[in-house]
């Protein structure tokens, strides 16, 4: 494969467009993804807190603030596919919705 026919250098040339859903698309759906970890990673801690024993109020806060995480993450992700889709039904010719 050419050097200017790599798969990277395309999305790279992509990203430089003026298209605002492509670089909206690239900037939220790393956020969404580490969102969803964080969340999953604090949820989980809260558990393993539960598990321990001990006072409810540190498990039960740290539960409701992964969860809340975690919804974050999965909003900011779809907002992501969504604006990825807008972007690919503008670059096949198809009209926006």
């Amino acid at each position: 494969m050419a050097g200017g026919d790599a798969p990277g250098r395309r999305a790279l040339g992509a990203l430089r467009s003026d298209d605002a859903d492509l670089r909206s698309w690239a900037r939220l759906a790393p956020l969404g993804l580490v969102l969803l970890g964080a969340g999953a990673c604090v949820t989980g801690d809260a558990a393993v807190r539960r598990g321990a024993g001990g006072d409810a109020l540190p498990w039960v806060l740290g539960g409701v603030v992964g969860l809340c995480l975690q919804g974050a993450g999965l909003s900011v992700f779809g907002e992501a596919v969504k604006r990825r889709a807008l972007h690919d039904v503008r670059a096949s010719g198809g009209a926006r919705p």
